[in-house]
């Protein structure tokens, strides 16, 4: 039998006590093109093994990260997760533990996440964390609202080489009117003159590196420039491997930082659940978003670990709050403290050494393929090549051919003829040379 908790009188009488008409009524608020106008196009009954056999049908049809080349990034990145990871995380005091508001049953997860916050302050030179937050996106969201409350200004700027759909993010959950927001023009390959945006009236600067486009940047004459008008710098690191090469952010200047972590313990999984990195300057810690957590020590001297800095409006009074983002990744913080745990400071510079080591090797083998020109002159594990072709019907070319070549720029800004013909490729320690002969071969084919 079908479950229908509710029968037609129960919804009529619901209906009429809340004062609406219909339950359309109650989706007015939705737009109306965003609402659908029939059922699904879904067979309307299927027993559970058809079920099962029309949902494996459709999975099918994916490509997974691991059966083919892959190149893709731009924000998720393929990374080798050690089987330890998943083991641990599955223990059940860590799989089923709940928000840890009671300090004396919680000592477990309030450590971890403590440890987790340490790391993430060391990875970005910045002196304080918070214990995490959805994703790399939303933590920039954060970030803008947050230097918004510092600066008393609402004027924010985006860099050119900011992804726009962190961008889109940060315009969604922050609500900013079309005065309050400039953005600069896709770049790629050089600066973008964003320093001389920066004016008496700016709150924040937002600069991802590396780039949408790869691109490596330096920080600190963008940091100068905006501390001279009493605006913030707010850093957007979408692979956190980056760190364990390129000079730390907060060293450059950055006074926020924030981050995707996905790449250190968490899977692709299909877009997530992925975990957002939050750090900034000590003097800004009244006005960090999430949850921190502090080291104390308890009436007998011993050392203990509780949630601090986290008023209860965060929790019930919404038009009040610091932040509306009242919890954090818990888990996935956890798979995360547990592979850079295991990797430690040495094994992370390895590691991200390995990963520039395998995409200078792919840039070199794309470089030779007559008519690809690579535009990216510096960059970690993520680069962008110029084809001759439009890179969305290579792209497409080559998925057929089973490799998954990297991401056209188009796809991002659909609606800038300048970047048609740019492909957006990553390589991690998961590239082999086999991959990349693949891609090198399949690109002179297709072109």
């Amino acid at each position: 039998m079908r479950y229908l908790p509710l029968t037609p009188a129960d919804r009529k009488e619901m209906l009429s006590v809340i004062g609406a008409r219909s339950v359309d009524e109650l989706f007015k608020d939705v737009p109306a093109k965003a609402r659908l106008s029939g059922p699904v196009d879904l067979p309307p009954h299927l027993g559970e093994i058809e079920v099962e056999r029309a949902l494996g049908a459709l999975a099918a049809k994916n490509i997974a990260a691991g059966q083919v080349p892959f190149f893709l990034g731009c924000g998720a990145y393929r990374h080798h997760i050690p089987a330890s990871v998943d083991h641990i995380i599955q223990r059940s005091e860590f799989l089923t533990s709940y928000t840890p508001y009671q300090p004396e049953i919680a000592q477990g997860t309030l450590q971890y996440l403590f440890e987790f916050q340490t790391m993430v302050s060391g990875l970005t030179g910045l002196e304080v964390a918070n214990a995490s937050l959805y994703d790399g996106s939303t933590a920039a969201a954060e970030a803008v609202r947050m230097a918004a409350r510092i600066t008393r200004r609402e004027k924010t700027i985006f860099a050119g080489g900011l992804n726009p759909q962190y961008a889109e993010t940060i315009r969604t959950t922050c609500g900013l009117p079309p005065e309050a927001l400039i953005v600069c023009a896709p770049n790629f390959g050089g600066s973008d003159g964003i320093e001389k945006l920066i004016d008496d009236q700016t709150s924040a600067v937002v600069v991802q590196t590396p780039s949408l486009f790869g691109d490596l940047i330096d920080l600190a004459p963008i940091a100068a420039a905006a501390h001279a008008k009493g605006a913030l710098l707010i850093v957007v690191v979408p692979e956190i491997v980056s760190l364990g090469l390129i000079e730390a952010p907060g060293a450059m200047g950055a006074d926020i930082v924030v981050a995707e972590g996905q790449s250190i313990g968490n899977a692709m999984s299909f877009g997530g659940p992925y975990v957002g990195l939050f750090a900034a300057k000590a003097e800004f810690i009244r006005q960090m978003p999430g949850r921190l957590c502090g080291e104390t020590v308890d009436a007998d001297g011993r050392r203990g670990f509780v949630l601090t800095m986290s008023t209860r409006e965060q929790h019930i009074r919404r038009e009040k709050a610091t932040s509306n983002i009242c919890t954090n990744s818990g888990l996935c913080v956890l798979a995360f403290t547990i592979h850079l745990a295991l990797l430690g400071e040495t094994g992370f510079k390895r590691l991200a050494l390995l990963n520039h080591q395998s995409a200078v090797k792919t840039a070199e083998a794309l470089e030779a393929v007559p008519g690809v020109k690579l535009v990216t002159p510096a960059f970690f594990n993520e680069f962008t090549v110029r084809l001759p072709k439009p890179a969305a019907q290579i792209v497409e070319a080559l998925a057929a051919k089973r490799i998954l070549a990297g991401v056209p720029a188009s796809r991002l800004y659909p609606d800038t003829d300048d970047v048609k013909n740019l492909l957006i490729v990553a390589a991690t320690e998961m590239t082999t040379d086999t991959d990349r002969t693949a891609l090198a071969r399949g690109l002179k084919e297709v072109l």
